[in-house]
């Protein structure tokens, strides 16, 4: 299984608790974030990594080579921002299967990723993501799902939801749907703005719930929270 890690996020919501670092090298119970997201994803089976780079990319390489020189790694760096969409296109071109886990490397959730994998293998779905069922939320944009199919209906925008799925930025995609679908858009696009919610009725979305834990450090309130929650780990 090979993976892509969005690890190229500005951090601009941390730089009060975190400054000079890129959000995926924030320091959580005393690892860098990035840590726990490899970690996981190697217990789980990832046997490649193409890290999608950006702000302060030189900190990440550097970390990479210092702590982690045997693992099957490659890098794209995005001199420009080219939003989540133009940083997926960029480093799918290092992939050499046809489907491909995609990583928001500021979010952490107990996702069984094998069976992500095989149920999007099983039902032919163009994408697949897994969702997190959360409680009044408005942080969250929610993902209405036919709990019948599986099959993804519609994306909500964020407001007020007491009970919803949320995507919880771990996914697998098509890569050869995925280019051919992005082929006309500009270098720079939202990956679920363009990508995923304007592509909705052609193409076969998925979504599979895990109930593991989840966290996305990209606020102040959860970066604190995770301190504690990781500590043990």
């Amino acid at each position: 299984m090979q993976a892509i890690i969005l690890a190229g996020g500005l951090g601009t919501r941390l730089k009060s608790v975190v400054a000079n670092k890129p959000k995926v090298l924030s320091p959580v119970a005393g690892k860098p974030f990035l840590h726990y997201i490899i970690t996981y994803l190697q217990n789980q089976g990832v046997e490649k990594y193409i890290f999608a780079l950006g702000y302060l990319s030189e900190q990440v390489i550097d970390f990479l080579k210092d702590e982690y020189p045997s693992l099957n790694y490659e890098y794209t760096i995005e001199d420009t921002p080219l939003g989540t969409g133009g940083g997926i296109r960029k480093a799918i071109q290092l992939i050499t299967e046809e489907n491909v886990l995609i990583v928001n490397a500021d979010t952490f959730f107990e996702v069984d990723i094998k069976a992500l994998h095989s149920f999007h293998l099983s039902t032919n779905a163009h994408c697949t993501i897994s969702l997190k069922q959360m409680y009044n939320f408005e942080r969250y944009g929610c993902v209405e799902l036919d709990n019948n199919s599986n099959t993804i209906l519609s994306f909500k925008e964020k407001t007020f939801t007491t009970k919803g799925y949320i995507n919880a930025g771990y996914l697998v995609i098509n890569k050869n749907y995925f280019l051919s679908a992005t082929n006309n858009l500009p270098q720079i696009f939202s990956f679920e703005k363009d990508f995923l919610e304007k592509n909705l009725a052609k193409m076969l979305i998925k979504g599979l719930a895990f109930d593991g834990y989840f966290i996305d450090i990209g606020i102040p309130e959860d970066f604190v929270l995770a301190q504690e929650k990781f500590k043990n780990i």
